[in-house]
């Protein structure tokens, strides 16, 4: 049977791992996994109220990324969001011989500061963990740093300057972990052009099927589940590739597929709007003016 396990705070965390050493501070933590005895097996499901930044030693090699084994195989940092389900599950296995740390904070450390905005940027905390940080040695070392100094700052004496300069230091952290998820889509970029093509192959088939009245418009969700990737890394992905997020991509073949009936049928917008699975008339018109600079009429009449 499956466990299910909620943790509400820093000191929930704590307990949870069974850690001796005393807790710094109430809304952050840094967790040596080297000291942790609870160990933690595959049916398990956890669901924190704050961030999580996990860096872990694996000692096999077995660990995939999507559905394909990854590149760096001796670790993997995985970033999770506060009310986010962290599964463990077949694709990422849980051993007795993992090493490495987690850093933990509440969103109450950040709220009246302004990487409290910044958050939303930081698309990775939406990744599966199947997506996680695969780092080279430089690139861990360099996150490590960061991690050490938060580390230090909580063991000093508290003053005025201490939360700035943590706060500042979990944005940097940040801020590396984009530019090193930057590097892997770079990397990656063969597989990723398979996942780009087979997008197009589904929105082509999607708008061909003639079947949209039923189905509807197709999600950002839907393309995701197809190609076996959250939503936000499948953005992502097709950002760094081609410019344009997935919703760009379904805006597209849905223009694209507009235009070719309003010029080669006698349709009138709103069954136009239906058949490509629209249930308001008034929003594709919108839709359509948005992207082009004319109302559907207007393009008809001009063409």
């Amino acid at each position: 049977m499956s466990a299910f396990i909620h943790l509400q705070t820093i000191s929930d965390l704590f307990r949870f791992f069974h850690l001796e050493t005393p807790i710094l501070h109430p809304l952050i933590a840094v967790v040596d996994f080297s000291q942790v005895k609870e160990q933690i097996t595959e049916d398990t499901k956890i669901s924190p109220d704050f961030y999580g930044l996990i860096f872990k030693n694996y000692n096999r090699n077995n660990i995939k990324y999507g559905r394909k084994i990854i590149d760096f195989q001796d670790g993997s940092l995985i970033c999770v969001a506060p009310n986010q389900v962290l599964e463990m599950d077949e694709d990422i296995e849980v051993s007795p011989a993992m090493m490495g740390w987690g850093l933990f904070f509440h969103p109450d450390l950040i709220r009246a500061t302004s990487l409290n905005n910044k958050l939303k940027d930081y698309s990775f905390f939406s990744y599966d963990m199947s997506e996680a940080l695969h780092m080279s040695e430089k690139e861990k070392q360099i996150l490590y740093d960061c991690v050490l100094k938060i580390e230090g700052e909580l063991k000093e004496n508290i003053d005025i300057h201490s939360q700035d300069i943590i706060v500042s230091t979990i944005e940097l952290l940040l801020n590396y972990c984009s530019r090193f998820y930057g590097r892997q889509f770079i990397t990656r970029k063969s597989s990723n052009n398979s996942v780009v093509t087979e997008i197009e192959k589904i929105l082509t088939g999607y708008f061909n099927a003639k079947s949209n009245t039923e189905k509807g418009l197709p999600t950002v969700k839907f393309l995701a589940e197809q190609v076996h990737l959250s939503p936000s890394y499948l953005s992502d992905l097709l950002k760094k590739e081609t410019g344009k997020n997935t919703q760009d991509h379904i805006h597209f073949y849905l223009i694209e597929e507009a235009k070719n009936v309003l010029l080669n049928s006698d349709k009138s917008v709103s069954e136009i709007a239906y058949s490509l699975g629209f249930e308001y008339p008034q929003y594709f018109n919108k839709l359509f003016k948005q992207k082009t600079g004319k109302t559907p009429i207007e393009f008809r009449s001009l063409n």
